[in-house]
């Protein structure tokens, strides 16, 4: 790869915590120069949020800030804000995600930067989105997932509602920010003038739902919790085998009539129950403990090879260090090494001409870049 698709594009950041700088972190991934502002009474809150440390930084602040500058900007000094505007003056996109209202007190909302500088493209990050009731709530993900419905769908049915396992929200809308900001990027090309972006965890919620509200909205059903399974589709779940369980995905019936067979039940193809989806889902209940009986009679490898063999699509459900072990996690090429530092991080899962766009630089230091970008300092 040449050049990164991004290269030469100025981004400045004035965010904290996950959200925000994801969506820097892609563009800088991606060849943007990022300049990370923060406060000089140690920055970023997430650069504490550890254990475990490297060389002082928490494991959640190398993953999220990596390839990026920082400098240090007292914003309450209309000095230091007086400095930013001039230099925002020269920038192409401006991703901020700091308390809602704040940016505005603060003398950096998009009218007054962009009436400095049409061409910018200014991104902002919020928890409940730019109007309504709540629109000046802050937040974090744990109560974004729980009010937006996500906790409600996720879990075994009759149990309690569960946190996603990792950070959809935060990093979903992070991802959402950076494509916002390319297509704005893209629209400059033609018109000239930059853009204002928005988008929020909440409304990211609500996108993850699209799938269950128009099932909803056709069914006059709510979606209801299924362990590993599907509203839609049987089968369509995850077993217990011998020695930990497999995940089946028959999503139709021409790969059921293949899981019955593989089964050894090549009658439940033409069973008056079970024939179609429409059936199956009917009598779900009567299928699914059938199965599960005979998937405990072998391991969990001997159910795929020989699933795979009757072309019925199935993975092993794997844990956290056996998905790292496998070799076609090697073969992605997803595990980029940290230059300078005895640190792995996933690379992007995105490649250009078969490259991966590379890690350029660790994590910053907490005003590291202070006088590489601003010289004699702003006040």
């Amino acid at each position: 790869m040449t050049a990164l698709p991004l290269a030469g594009i100025k981004v400045v950041e004035i965010a904290q915590n996950l959200a925000g700088p994801f969506a820097g972190e892609i563009l800088a991934r991606l060849g943007a120069d990022v300049v990370k502002v923060e406060r000089p009474d140690g920055g970023d809150d997430a650069r504490g949020w550890g254990p475990p440390f490297l060389a002082d930084l928490s494991s959640v602040f190398h993953a999220a800030n990596a390839s990026k500058r920082s400098i240090t900007l007292d914003l309450r000094s209309p000095g230091a804000v007086a400095w930013l505007v001039e230099y925002l003056g020269g920038v192409d996109v401006l991703v901020q995600n700091l308390r809602p209202g704040v940016i505005e007190a603060l003398g950096l909302g998009p009218e007054r930067l962009l009436a400095k500088n049409p061409r910018l493209v200014y991104c902002s990050l919020r928890t409940f989105g730019r109007s309504g009731p709540l629109r000046l709530r802050p937040g974090y993900e744990p109560m974004v997932q729980a009010f937006a419905g996500l906790m409600m769908v996720n879990g075994e049915e009759g149990g309690p509602p569960m946190r996603m396992g990792t950070s959809v929200l935060d990093s979903g809308t992070g991802m959402w920010a950076a494509l916002g900001v390319l297509a704005a990027l893209v629209e400059r090309q033609r018109t000239g003038r930059g853009a204002v972006v928005d988008t929020s965890l909440f409304e990211t919620g609500l996108g993850w739902l699209a799938n269950h509200f128009a099932s909803y909205r056709i069914s006059g059903t709510p979606p209801v919790r299924h362990r590993t399974g599907s509203t839609r589709l049987v089968v369509f779940e995850g077993f217990e085998t011998k020695n930990g369980p497999v995940i089946i995905a028959a999503a139709n019936d021409r790969l059921f009539a293949k899981l019955a067979v593989a089964l050894g039940r090549p009658e439940w193809a033409t069973d008056p129950r079970f024939g179609t989806n429409a059936l199956r889902l009917r009598h779900k209940a009567a299928l699914i403990p059938e199965i599960q009986t005979i998937m405990l009679t072998r391991t969990k490898g001997e159910w795929v090879d020989l699933l795979d063999e009757a072309g019925v699509p199935c993975a092993p459900i794997h844990t956290f260090l056996e998905v790292l072990a496998h070799p076609q996690t090697a073969a992605t090429g997803m595990i980029q090494k940290v230059p300078g530092l005895d640190l792995e991080l996933m690379g992007l899962p995105i490649t250009f001409d078969g490259e991966r766009p590379p890690l350029r630089r660790r994590a910053p230091r907490l005003g590291e870049h202070d006088r590489e970008i601003r010289g004699g300092g702003a006040p």
